[in-house]
């Protein structure tokens, strides 16, 4: 009797033994026999590749080919799939990718900054060289959310994805919130904490989160990524006062990322906005991140965890490595490259509300006077609040209306030249959900 074919083993090398790479040869070395299974067949690192040998990573890496440079890993017979988790929007990870591909290895990668910048040449090359270029850990870490897009939601059109998804920038807003501590305290707590990197730039200035936006909105309205057509504000500006009168409003402020296809293009934000407290957004506490989707069939779902770190993001790209194991493979974005629209940028963007804060001289006649400016441009009041005085200084808080962000720019100039106002306007988004 002649014995089953025994299925070949799906080959991988991992380039970038960080935290991230260790991890995922954590998962093979633990659970190989449970990934065979469910990928039918097993699943084996062959090579590896980073900057130092000898550092201890807490794993064993003996059994495994060693390169130096990783665009050699592209070039191995012995390997079927290169993991690329070193990080970088150019130099070694792009080359690495890239070269990868044209020897016709499949890609897994958690770069969100190469996806962001290079994701519409590597989806073509992948399609041109037939092989699988995946990154579900790119976006929001543990959360399913490209598998979701791409495979579960197909059948949808989709109509609004947002989402908090830098980690960081929640911790610190919520951390300045519940202690009443100000930004630059809670941001070097949470550089201390592992939480915010010593260059904390890309985090709060909200360039890391804008990264992952151009790249869901790519997958959900089948466009081009367009990184450099995401406008982009981080959390810095942010005060205590204005956490405060939010939730005394009954909001609060998050780093919220929103991409949605209005009539005259595609409209990318990654700002802060205000959104309601009781809502899921509005309760996402800590580093969790949360993406919320929202489609013509399915209406709405949320779906929040952890959004980095070595377990979540090492477990994420396991999922890419075991489909490709399986042969499911399916276009970058959803479909196929030459077929994804270069989408115009919405020029006006979508209509709001909005919060706004003045500090005002306390004087008759100037409140007046900020509501009629107001008036005239066609800004409608919703809310109005004046809190106690300081000094001659009186703050004055107002939610407005829906209306659109070009007649609130220009009422809030005529506002700001005015002698009794003593402070640049704040003017912060509601988004509501």
């Amino acid at each position: 009797m002649t014995a089953p074919h025994s299925p070949a083993p799906l080959r991988i090398a991992i380039a970038g033994l960080g935290t991230v790479g260790a991890g995922i040869v954590k998962i093979v070395q633990k659970h190989g026999d449970m990934l065979a299974a469910r990928a039918g067949r097993p699943i084996v690192i062959t090579a590896i590749s980073a900057r130092s040998r000898s550092k201890n990573r807490g794993v064993k890496l003996d059994g495994y080919a060693w390169e130096d440079d990783p665009i050699a890993l592209a070039r191995r017979p012995d390997v079927d799939l290169v993991v690329e988790v070193m990080g970088g929007e150019d130099g070694p990870a792009k080359a690495c990718v890239e070269n990868s591909l044209k020897f016709g290895k499949h890609v897994v990668t958690a770069n969100k900054a190469l996806l962001a910048k290079h994701g519409n040449m590597l989806a073509a090359l992948a399609e041109d060289c037939a092989v699988s270029l995946r990154y579900e850990a790119a976006i929001a870490g543990g959360i399913p959310i490209i598998k979701s897009l791409g495979e579960g939601l197909a059948g949808n059109d989709i109509t609004r994805v947002m989402g908090v998804m830098n980690g960081t920038c929640n911790y610190i807003l919520t951390v300045m919130e519940a202690t009443g501590a100000d930004y630059a305290d809670v941001l070097a707590a949470a550089q201390a904490k592992g939480y915010a990197e010593a260059d904390p730039e890309t985090d709060v200035g909200g360039y890391d989160a804008a990264h992952k936006l151009a790249v869901l909105a790519a997958l959900a309205f089948g466009t081009k990524v367009d990184y450099s057509g995401v406008t982009i504000e981080g959390i810095e500006r942010i005060s205590l006062p204005d956490i405060h009168n939010a939730r005394d409003m009954g909001y609060r402020i998050k780093l919220l990322g929103v991409a949605r296809m209005n009539a005259d293009g595609l409209e990318q934000r990654m700002q802060p906005c205000l959104v309601p407290a009781n809502s899921p957004l509005g309760q996402l506490e800590g580093v969790t991140n949360m993406v919320v989707v929202e489609g013509d069939f399915i209406g709405q779902i949320v779906a929040s965890g952890p959004g980095a770190g070595e377990g979540p993001t090492a477990s994420a790209i396991m999922g890419d490595i075991v489909d490709i194991a399986r042969g499911l493979t399916m276009p970058t974005f959803g479909i196929p490259a030459g077929e994804l629209a270069g989408a115009p940028r919405s020029a006006s963007g979508s209509d709001a509300e909005y919060y706004l804060r003045f500090a005002l001289l306390d004087a008759p006649m100037v409140l007046s006077r900020v509501t009629g400016i107001l008036g005239t441009h066609g800004v409608s009041i919703d809310r109005c609040r004046q809190y106690d005085h300081d000094g001659d200084t009186a703050p004055l808080l107002i939610v407005t209306h829906t209306t659109p962000r070009a007649v609130l720019d220009a009422a809030l100039a005529e506002i700001s030249a005015l002698e009794a106002c003593l402070a640049a306007p704040v003017a912060i988004r509601i988004e509501n959900v």
